[in-house]
């Protein structure tokens, strides 16, 4: 009789979080660039004025914070996809991981000073 080893199962849904936050961010991106572009069609346009009052008020400063959040999301989950697919040595890999986490955590906190800094 031939016996079989028994498949162990390593996770059935491997990369569906993942999967998810990319659609998700995107989802969240384009409802803000639709909006931004309804407001531009609106006003005829934007100059200084209707955009220094768009961000007087703290709900599209809010906004502005979660497009960037999920745009900053988006890209970790993608460099580090290309990371994980085309870089083979681990150390490098490691390393490139962690420069673009870094650089995405330097933005997110540069975003949030242009955000909330008042001059």
């Amino acid at each position: 009789m031939v016996t079989r080893p028994l498949r162990q199962s390593v996770g059935a849904h491997y990369g569906w979080k993942d999967w998810l936050a990319q659609r998700i961010t995107a989802v969240v991106m384009a409802l803000y660039t639709l909006f931004l572009l309804a407001v531009a069609l609106y006003n005829g346009g934007f100059d200084y004025a209707p955009w220094i009052r768009l961000f007087d008020g703290t709900t599209f400063r809010v906004a502005t914070l979660l497009f960037g959040l999920s745009l900053l999301w988006h890209a970790w989950i993608g460099m580090r996809d290309i990371w994980m697919d085309y870089i083979k040595p681990t150390a490098l890999r490691l390393v490139l991981e962690v420069v673009t986490l870094i650089v995405l955590f330097a933005y997110a906190a540069w975003l949030a000073q242009v955000l909330w800094e008042r001059t």
